[in-house]
């Protein structure tokens, strides 16, 4: 758990390095916020004139095949603004928040190595947690253990696996849907490979963040000083209609033919996380025959504008984060300067 705090605007503005980090290591800039909030555009401009790369931070585009409904960048796009971290994994395999805390300090090492610093842009909050938090010391998985779990689920349901959790883990099964196998299944796994519930392990694991002089964040979990932005419209309202229009233009951009494809690979099914993205989910549903196209629509946009909320509520806890309005052309300018800023104290 993470002490949060808020910055006013007026603090905000005047917040930036103005020398070299104090501790002669470079920092890492985060840049979060709500998806459809205009990040990868902002963050693709500022490549064209600083000394950054991007690393992805959003848990779909880490897969191969999720493409119009997960927003992934034009190859024109990508090609101005290689993104790492982007589209790597088998959507068959899973990505769990360790698996991106271990690749993004890998990338992070190397970017710095070739004289350049991270911007990781994203909207996957768990992520930026796992990156600047740390982990809990959790055992590696089992095989045999998850194929018992498995069973269990093949046999009764994954319900039953929901119940078994709430036996010995409460607190982590009252936080989990019975439809969330992967998460249920590794919870379970903990238990029954420990005797602890994962809720104890996670309990135990406290991270502390202070400021250094630079202004910089320095979380306890991470060995890097740390600048966090969040990009975010000011009204809801808008960003619930852009999330309605953006929703219904991936589905004139083709999304319906894009799962088409991924329902002709047999290897895939609605259970892997990478088919549970919002938009994904319900257009495999509809296809399904679970509903028509209209109620295809609208459960994708109410899915994607539950996600932003979930996505705003995070980030209010986020400690030293610095908002900008994502439709203020001026706090825009304003958010960019400070990343040329604090590349300009660590390169001059």
């Amino acid at each position: 758990m993470m002490n949060a705090g808020r910055q006013t605007p007026d603090a905000q503005r005047e917040t930036g390095s103005v020398r070299r980090p104090a501790s002669g290591i470079k920092p890492v800039f985060l840049l979060m916020g709500p998806t459809c909030s205009g990040k990868t555009a902002l963050a693709i401009e500022a490549v064209q004139s600083l000394p950054i790369e991007i690393i992805n931070v959003d848990s779909a585009l880490v897969y191969q095949g999720l493409n119009i409904g997960a927003a992934r960048p034009t190859e024109e796009e990508l090609a101005l603004a290689p993104h790492r971290l982007l589209g790597f994994r088998d959507l068959t395999e899973p990505y769990s928040a360790a698996d991106f805390r271990a690749d993004a300090l890998s990338h992070i090492e190397e970017i710095h190595a070739n004289g350049k610093l991270p911007l990781l842009v994203g909207g996957t909050v768990l992520y930026f947690k796992a990156l600047v938090e740390g982990l809990a010391p959790l055992p590696e998985a089992d095989p045999q253990v998850r194929a018992e779990i498995a069973a269990l689920a093949d046999a009764q349901g994954w319900p039953a696996v929901h119940q078994a959790l709430a036996e010995v883990d409460p607190v982590t099964a009252a936080r989990l849907k019975p439809t969330d196998r992967q998460r249920l299944q590794r919870a379970l796994e903990v238990f029954r490979l420990t005797g602890r519930p994962l809720s104890a392990f996670h309990a135990e694991h406290h991270t502390t963040v202070i400021k250094n002089r630079d202004g910089l964040s320095q979380f306890s979990g991470l060995p890097y000083p740390v600048l966090s932005l969040a990009l975010a419209p000011r009204d809801r309202g808008w960003l619930h209609e852009q999330i309605a229009l953006r929703f219904r233009a991936m589905l004139d951009a083709g999304l319906l033919a894009e799962v088409e494809g991924l329902r002709q690979q047999t290897q895939l099914h609605p259970a892997l996380p990478g088919i549970r993205a919002v938009g994904y989910r319900q257009v495999w549903e509809y296809l399904d025959g679970q509903y028509d196209y209209d109620t295809m629509v609208e459960r994708g946009i109410i899915a994607t504008r539950q996600l932003a909320k979930r996505q705003f509520t995070w980030l209010r806890k986020w400690p030293d984060l610095q908002w900008f309005d994502s439709n203020d052309l001026s706090q825009r300018k304003a958010l960019f300067e400070l990343l040329a800023k604090n590349c300009k104290s660590v390169f001059s």
